[in-house]
């Protein structure tokens, strides 16, 4: 998924995002939630939203929190099902965001629960 994400970034004349072991940490964290939990939506009744997420896991950043969630039968489905959504497409390209953590767990149907973490630094 982050081959992915930075193939389009660069094809999109975006810098490719770094791996940020603590949004990785992250955003796994918040794709198993989901699963556990059986919900799927940005706040999280465990875990709060995005940038509490963040704070919580002592990460810094000066530009902002983005998050992208997908469930999807695979990896590059789930890819192509955020690029087609502008405002998922909005955070995989924007400029600002520098750092990317992305979590991707199986799903209880036989796909996969993913989450993407960003910040800008």
């Amino acid at each position: 998924m982050l081959d992915l994400l930075n193939q389009a970034r660069v094809q999109n004349g975006v810098k490719p995002l770094a791996v940020h072991d603590g949004l990785t940490a992250v955003a796994r964290m918040k794709a198993q939630d989901m699963v556990t939990n059986n919900y799927f939506s940005h706040r999280s009744p465990t875990l709060g939203w995005p940038p509490e997420m963040v704070r919580k896991a002592g990460i810094t950043y000066r530009y902002g929190v983005g998050e992208n969630i997908v469930e999807a039968r695979s990896v590059t489905r789930a890819h192509l099902q955020l690029l087609a959504s502008p405002t998922h497409r909005q955070n995989m390209l924007d400029p600002g965001f520098t750092d990317v953590g992305i979590g991707v767990v199986p799903d209880k149907y036989g796909g996969i629960m993913a989450a993407q973490e960003f910040i800008g630094r």
